[in-house]
């Protein structure tokens, strides 16, 4: 029998720019709510310049600190199909948005509750990855082993920092000086 090796994987987009994205793909929570936050920042490549076509999906749990989320981040169109969108007060704890021009990424969502140290989950793709990449946004920081399994300076790359209006700021470095702690999940 002749092996053959695994078809490589091959570099993602710009194509996923046209079908993924969806209307209110960053309102995880409805922006009217007292307790919503914002999580923003920029999507950075090796050479410190903005990525404008990066794709960013977010996963959290509830402020219950649930993961089991309402069912269903978008309606569908019973008869048609077709996508109408969140129903604008389900928590799904999902939300996907692409970079802007300026590499800037915003997402609307409550404050993840868990009897640990509450973060986000970040998955990134953008031209250039093989694999999209996951890590962490840490809304404070806490008794965390991944979190203790760091330099000061590594560790502070998963730190969302507050910033005035219930609003933090993640930037994500691919590589280069500041990358971000990135998770290997293999």
């Amino acid at each position: 029998m002749t092996y053959l090796p695994p078809t490589p994987s091959h570099t993602v987009g710009p194509f996923y720019g046209y079908a993924l994205p969806f209307s209110g793909g960053g309102d995880i929570a409805p922006r009217e709510r007292s307790d919503a936050i914002t999580l923003h920042g920029y999507v950075y490549d090796g050479a410190g310049e903005p990525v404008p076509d990066a794709l960013v999906e977010f996963w959290q749990a509830d402020p219950g600190g649930s993961v089991a989320g309402a069912p269903g981040s978008m309606r569908r169109d019973a008869v048609t199909g077709g996508f109408l969108g969140r129903d604008g007060v389900a928590f799904t704890g999902f939300g996907r948005v692409p970079t802007d021009a300026d590499g800037h990424y915003a997402v609307c969502t409550l404050p993840p509750g868990a009897p640990a140290v509450p973060y986000i989950s970040v998955c990134v793709f953008a031209r250039g990855l093989t694999h999209h990449l996951f890590t962490r946004a840490y809304l404070a920081e806490g008794p965390d082993a991944l979190l203790a399994s760091l330099t000061p300076e590594r560790r502070a790359t998963l730190i969302a920092r507050p910033e005035p209006h219930r609003t933090h700021r993640f930037d994500i470095r691919l590589q280069g000086e500041e990358e971000t702690v990135f998770l290997d999940f293999a």
